[in-house]
């Protein structure tokens, strides 16, 4: 572990909340995970394990019906809620089915009654290209944003904020987390539409410092903060010389889920994060609001990495994401530990 990477640690360490007597079921984060679909079920609810191992109070996932009947079988601990809706499929009339169905605002309407009870949302696990689950996504996101919910993007969502990143620029509680193929995609659209003048800026900002080209995404979104993920993650609000680097070293078997760990643990973070600046225990308040977010996606990222050391060097190449789910919490206690030291 560099010298860097300890220090940042140690502040990400102040935003973690004691074990006290006086906390209540809720308070110490009400995580809720969008997406699942009929081809996708274990992305949320990796995503939604690894927030609740990690120690988010309540951990919710927002599905389909299909799809919500598979990851109830998954674990009894989260709470799956079948609100989201496909499009109909083939040999289905979609005149016959009921609005409720149908309608991205009837449907985002339910969806959207639950956000005064959430800390956090992740959207993107599994929840595919569907274009009924991307019209109601967007819905969902312009009311998270008036009420300035923090939101963890990924995998699918990413397309949508290809396609429409007026919903996320300026978004300051927004944390998008691509990995290499999504990030050049979000680059290719958000950076002239992936023309060869892009091209050539991302192909220059490759020679410069590694961290140039998410500073230069972030900035032409606004200041929306960016987990780049790859051989270290970079972490980028956009402004220079702030960009996060996480170097502690992983596995080295990429399977497929294990970035879902990595927006669970982000939305835990999160969800601490607002139990910091709502004061809910004595913690001196030496951390500055603006640097809480990037820290939050710090520790996560610093976690997930270790999830993924521990994993492989129990599994080797036979390691699958749900050997990371397994790891969080003893991650959680090398990297962090608890703050007020050994509970027991």
């Amino acid at each position: 572990m560099s010298a860097a990477t300890r220090e940042i640690l140690g502040k990400v360490r102040q935003m973690v909340p004691p074990m006290l007597e006086k906390f209540h079921k809720g308070q110490l984060g009400r995580v809720a995970v969008i997406g699942g679909s009929e081809d996708y079920t274990g992305a949320p609810y990796f995503s939604a394990m690894a927030s609740a191992k990690l120690g988010c109070d309540m951990s919710h996932i927002i599905c389909t019906p299909g799809a919500a009947a598979v990851i109830k079988t998954y674990s009894p601990n989260l709470m799956v809620h079948p609100l989201m809706r496909q499009s109909p499929g083939p040999g289905q009339d979609a005149a016959s089915l009921p609005a409720t169905d149908t309608d991205p605002e009837q449907i985002s309407a339910r969806i959207v009654d639950m956000l005064p009870r959430l800390h956090v949302l992740v959207v993107g696990p599994g929840l595919g290209r569907d274009p009924l689950m991307q019209e109601t996504l967007a819905r969902v996101l312009a009311a998270a944003r008036e009420r300035r919910i923090p939101v963890v993007m990924d995998a699918d969502a990413l397309a949508l904020v290809t396609r429409t990143p007026e919903l996320v620029v300026g978004w300051r509680e927004v944390v998008l987390t691509p990995n290499v193929v999504e990030f050049g995609r979000l680059w290719k659209g958000i950076m002239d539409s992936g023309s060869d003048s892009s091209e050539e800026q991302q192909s220059e900002g490759k020679k410069k410092k590694p961290s140039a080209q998410v500073e230069a995404l972030s900035k032409a979104l606004g200041g929306v903060a960016i987990v780049q993920k790859g051989g270290c993650d970079y972490i980028s609000n956009g402004e220079p010389g702030t960009t996060l680097t996480v170097d502690l070293r992983g596995g080295l078997k990429r399977s497929g889920g294990q970035g879902d760990t990595l927006t669970g643990s982000i939305a835990t973070m999160l969800a601490w994060r607002r139990a910091y600046l709502d004061g809910l225990w004595d913690h001196g308040g030496k951390l500055k609001e603006e640097e809480l977010l990037s820290l939050a996606a710090f520790g996560g990222a610093a976690i997930t990495r270790e999830c993924s050391r521990l994993a492989f060097e129990k599994h080797g190449r036979a390691l699958q994401a749900s050997d990371l789910t397994e790891q969080v919490h003893i991650a959680f206690q090398n990297i962090l530990g608890e703050p007020d030291g050994d509970w027991k």
